[in-house]
């Protein structure tokens, strides 16, 4: 995982969770804002000690796990 300066992994931080630069802000936390629509600048304003960076990064982050394996599934019909 090199690259991921940002994304921080401790297990007393909630549970171990992936987060952002050891704070108690959840990668999947940021992910979810982007997903409802939420603009860097909003999550911004509304999380004022995120930096644009740690937005990109959880997105680069989640690219990369998803990436990380091909699953294939059966066609249906």
């Amino acid at each position: 995982m090199l690259g991921f300066d940002r994304i921080t992994f401790d297990s007393q931080i909630m549970a171990g969770q992936a987060c952002i630069r050891g704070m108690r802000v959840p990668v999947s936390l940021v992910l979810n804002l982007v997903a409802n629509g939420k603009t860097t600048s909003e999550i911004i304003e509304d999380y004022p000690y995120l930096e644009a960076e740690d937005i990109q990064q959880s997105l680069q982050y989640a690219a990369w796990l998803a990436s990380d394996r091909v699953y294939t599934t059966a066609k249906a019909g």
